[in-house]
């Protein structure tokens, strides 16, 4: 199904903010076009390059939204999607997807048919999968806050079986491990460029935290940046390993060493990001009801 659009999509001036000369290296369009203003709650962009397009999560209206990149036409391409929440598209561009509804991390193979990943840790449920990254080596990573559980918003009400929040990992052969259990309600993950370093949000304690990657094992983990507009959710780094951050006023910006260098406001609360496009210099953007696209200089 596909959904009508207007002609022209809505506008708006890109208003950036510089804390720190560091910033004034980026540049990119004067505009932020809105590619999509229908949404409920707007969730989990994941590009796909081979599929020219971007899949994005409507938590609330359980379903999933494809917008293609040489039409420009947003269409459902799951419902019901299992209330997903956050995505990614792993090397072998297959979809990667965090159900909070069904409580799973599940993979949409190329017939369609859906694999999931994990569900349980040591017979029970998980919380409420909710943002995943890979790594080169095959590895799957997620965080498990139980915003799905919470209440029927966004998933199904329900008791958490699990004693906390937690990060886990899911080896290649499918094994799952917590590699992180200090977490008040950890929210959106990175990996460094060079996978040595995993950035994690802890969304109540308003900050981002860098953890060391051994192996298999998650090390150390001081808080890299603390939140200045409300509260983070989802991280993504850029070529340089600048971290970009949804806030509640917009995405913010980070040198590697954890200075906030930068802002690029927008109207509504930012729940997630990502780069994207053929040079991988398109930043998009879910804000509460919409998706923003932004080109610019930085790129992944």
């Amino acid at each position: 199904m596909t959904i009508t659009l207007n002609a022209a999509p809505p506008r708006l001036r890109a208003e950036l903010v510089v804390l720190d000369e560091r910033f004034t290296k980026i540049a990119g369009d004067e505009y932020l076009e809105c590619l999509y203003d229908g949404g409920r709650w707007l969730e989990g962009p994941a590009y796909s390059p081979a599929w020219r397009c971007l899949v994005f999560s409507d938590i609330p209206n359980d379903r999933l939204l494809r917008w293609d990149e040489l039409s420009g036409q947003v269409s459902v391409f799951r419902a019901p999607s299992g209330y997903v929440n956050g995505n990614t598209i792993d090397r072998a561009g297959r979809l990667i997807s965090c159900s909070q509804g069904d409580r799973q991390v599940i993979r949409t193979e190329y017939d369609g048919t859906r694999t999931v990943l994990a569900s349980h840790l040591d017979g029970k449920r998980l919380n409420s999968p909710n943002d995943v990254v890979e790594r080169s080596d095959g590895s799957i990573w997620f965080t498990d806050p139980p915003y799905g559980i919470t209440s029927s918003y966004e998933g199904h009400a329900a008791e958490q079986e699990i004693d906390g929040c937690h990060v886990y990992r899911i080896a290649p052969d499918g094994a799952l491990t917590v590699v992180a259990d200090d977490f008040i309600r950890p929210n959106g993950l990175a990996f460094s460029n060079d996978e040595t370093q995993l950035y994690v949000v802890d969304t109540p304690g308003k900050h981002i935290r860098r953890l060391d990657v051994d192996g298999d094992k998650l090390l150390g983990g001081e808080v890299f940046a603390p939140c200045e507009g409300g509260m983070f959710d989802g991280i993504r780094l850029d070529s340089t390993g600048r971290v970009w951050a949804a806030t509640h006023e917009g995405v913010h910006c980070f040198d590697p060493d954890g200075t906030l260098i930068g802002k690029l406001l927008l109207p509504d609360v930012v729940s997630n990001l990502t780069f994207g496009g053929p040079k991988g210099n398109r930043l998009f953007i879910t804000a509460t009801t919409s998706v923003w696209s932004w080109l610019s200089t930085a790129q992944r």
